[in-house]
């Protein structure tokens, strides 16, 4: 894997850096990131907040509660509609990109499956990885 991690949105508005490599990866299965991804789950990649630069393009940032009562901000590109990363306020250290952003999404490698509880009937999950039914 690369010591450097790029990515952006479809239209190439918003592209970003990450100097580092990502500390997590794993599946979020509950329904925000449902909703937020239009899939079976969320493909989750933690990178340090200091090592990751915006280089061009706005975001729009929608925001929502997560169960543990923080503030979860989806930023998402406002011309094409690409998710491309969020922050949680409980964990301000940290920004997680959306696999999908990545131009190299291939180097996703994902450790865990997370809200497994909320996970739906037809998405077939990974046998080998840990499963929990909410957050560890």
């Amino acid at each position: 894997m690369a010591d450097e991690l790029t990515g952006g949105c479809a239209c190439g508005a918003v592209r970003y850096s990450v100097a580092g490599k990502p500390k997590y990866m794993g599946n979020c299965h509950c329904r925000d990131c449902q909703r937020a991804t239009g899939s079976a789950y969320f493909p989750a990649v933690l990178v340090l907040a200091n090592e990751f630069t915006q280089h061009s393009g706005e975001v729009t940032w929608y925001e929502s509660k997560a169960d543990s009562g923080e503030t979860m901000q989806r930023a998402f590109c406002p011309h094409c509609g690409s998710p491309l990363f969020l922050r949680n306020t409980a964990r301000t250290g940290g920004v997680v990109l959306y696999a999908g952003s990545l131009d190299d999404p291939g180097i996703y490698e994902p450790s865990r499956d997370i809200y497994t509880s909320s996970a739906q009937p037809w998405d077939v999950m990974h046998a080998h990885l840990p499963k929990f039914a909410q957050m560890p």
